[in-house]
């Protein structure tokens, strides 16, 4: 996780408590999309700036969820799609491997089938939060003084400005 400090978050509670369950988890349902929708432009920007783009199809997989549980609302940055599966490997990197069906390492020697070679890792999604957790947090700031002034009410600014 990356860390940040919030000022205004207890105060932004309070007042977000005057409203119906349903509308505060619809604005912060939304809010925290845009926010992890600027993780995700970054995670793609980082991964065509790695080289890691052949056919597109993971970048084009990434996908931001929203859901509400006990109280709480939650934002994810998933892989998902054709190619969901090689986002851990480029992000963690692969050690060299047997490819064939039923390749073992035994003593040293590999048996059975021939050795990919592995791969260093080329991380994506953690530098794009570590980079962009304050603009995300801006952006989720900004969606709900938005959604607050459209239904007419005059949401206090951040940090007493």
């Amino acid at each position: 996780m990356s860390d940040q400090n919030i000022t205004g978050g207890r105060e932004l509670d309070a007042f977000l408590q005057q409203f119906s369950v349903k509308f505060e988890r619809n604005v912060l349902r939304g809010a925290l999309r845009q926010g992890a929708n600027v993780i995700k432009d970054e995670a793609k920007a980082n991964l065509a700036a790695s080289g890691s783009v052949v056919s597109g199809e993971l970048a084009r997989g990434l996908k931001v969820s929203t859901r509400s549980k006990g109280g709480s609302v939650y934002a994810s940055l998933k892989a998902k799609g054709k190619h969901a599966h090689i986002a851990n490997w480029i992000e963690f990197g692969v050690k060299p491997h047997g490819v064939k069906k039923g390749a073992k390492r035994a003593s040293g020697k590999l048996q059975n089938g021939t050795l990919h070679p592995g791969f260093g890792d080329q991380p994506f999604m953690r530098p794009a939060l570590d980079g962009k957790s304050a603009e995300a947090i801006a952006a989720v700031t900004t969606y709900i003084r938005k959604r607050l002034t459209a239904e007419g009410i005059n949401a206090p600014a951040p940090g007493g400005e």
